[in-house]
């Protein structure tokens, strides 16, 4: 990442290739005992919401957005961790497959990580075009699907 923003490579844009950015909303409930993740369609295991960056006036609202279409959570909040900034949580840049029907190389997704607040209780819908199912789960599960801000979780008490 460092090397293509040095190369003023256009990370806001899918078409950037060896990467470009991706957000991703980390969702917590309010006493950091569970997170809210997607049994995602296409790559068939549960993540955290997120995708490609969509123009935004921060990043953070990306990561939101991408959040409310996948799971419909109510009174999703920007965690006070971030102080009203835009800075992520965590990144996390990892390789993906190409897609040959799209003429896509495989690549790498930069993702910008970010942390959110939302009540457990209230309720989920999936959208069905890119989600199996949206459930909240123990923030155990966060270990294996983002390590770095599973591990960096620890220095966030919760609010």
């Amino acid at each position: 990442m460092r090397w293509q923003i040095a190369e003023r490579h256009a990370l806001d844009s899918r078409d950037t290739f060896p990467g470009h950015v991706t957000t991703s909303a980390i969702v917590l409930s309010p006493d950091h005992c569970r997170i809210l993740l997607i049994d995602h369609v296409v790559i068939g295991r549960w993540l955290q919401p997120g995708g490609h960056y969509e123009p935004a006036e921060f990043f953070h609202q990306s990561a939101a957005r991408e959040a409310l279409e996948e799971t419909s959570v109510a009174g999703l909040k920007l965690h006070p961790w971030h102080g009203g900034g835009d800075l992520p949580f965590a990144i996390d840049s990892h390789d993906v497959p190409g897609k040959p029907s799209r003429g896509e190389p495989a690549h790498i997704h930069h993702d910008l990580q970010y942390l959110f607040l939302a009540d457990p209780a209230l309720p989920l819908v999936a959208q069905e075009e890119e989600v199996h199912a949206a459930a909240w789960k123990p923030i155990a599960a966060l270990e294996e699907i983002a390590p770095r801000a599973f591990a960096r979780l620890a220095s966030v008490a919760a609010p």
